[in-house]
């Protein structure tokens, strides 16, 4: 038996030469092998998540393994974000409602090596933390610090996932408004920088007239 380790986006793998390589000399139907990988990765779409392959060199036999994506990629999508922040403290990308972070948590328990899911749960909240993203209008040390204290039991009790349209257009409205705080906050920046870039041309400019 062969084992081939893949990293593919959910529901759109295309062929490539790395695949190729690997399975065009066992002889192996490449295009219908990322058909059937795109198949079992639909629901995953838009996400990279990992693949293995296991091929029986004498029947040709390809037996496909979809392995849980990343927390990071899973809070991504369930965002609607393709990069997540590269300036956490200074730019959040999203708001998530509590029952998203029990979604992901959810997708992800299987995998991971605890079988507390409250362990599961408090790991995506410190990606959320990592990604840059609020959870209930709120830093994510907050809502540790409030699930430790039993808020939000019941949810996580139930493992709610559904989210109540009011909620969802509060949490949207709070984030909107830090939205447009950092795009002003950006802009003043951004004009700072430009203001100093015309200083040192005009600081060279002066130099070289004398």
């Amino acid at each position: 038996m062969a084992i081939i380790k893949l990293l593919v986006e959910g529901g759109n793998m295309t062929p490539g030469p790395a695949v190729a390589q690997q399975l065009g000399p066992m002889g192996i139907n490449i295009g219908q092998v990322i058909s059937d990988i795109n198949a079992a990765t639909q629901e995953f779409k838009g996400v990279t998540l990992p693949v293995h392959l296991t091929i029986d060199p004498d029947t040709k036999e390809v037996s496909i393994k979809v392995l849980s994506p990343p927390t990071s990629e899973l809070i991504k999508k369930e965002l609607g974000i393709e990069k997540a922040s590269s300036a956490r403290l200074k730019q959040r990308v999203g708001n998530f409602a509590i029952e998203q972070v029990i979604a992901v948590a959810k997708a992800k328990h299987d995998s991971m090596l605890s079988n507390d899911f409250m362990a599961t749960l408090k790991s995506v909240i410190g990606t959320c933390q990592a990604l840059g993203i609020l959870i209930e209008n709120k830093e994510t040390r907050e809502i540790m610090q409030e699930i430790n204290e039993g808020k939000f039991a019941e949810e996580i009790s139930a493992k709610k996932t559904e989210i109540d349209p009011e909620k969802r257009k509060i949490l949207d409205d709070y984030f909107a408004t830090i939205t447009a705080k950092q795009e002003e906050i950006k802009k003043a920046e951004d004009a700072e920088k430009a203001a100093e870039e015309e200083k040192k041309v005009e600081a060279e400019v002066e130099t070289e007239k004398k």
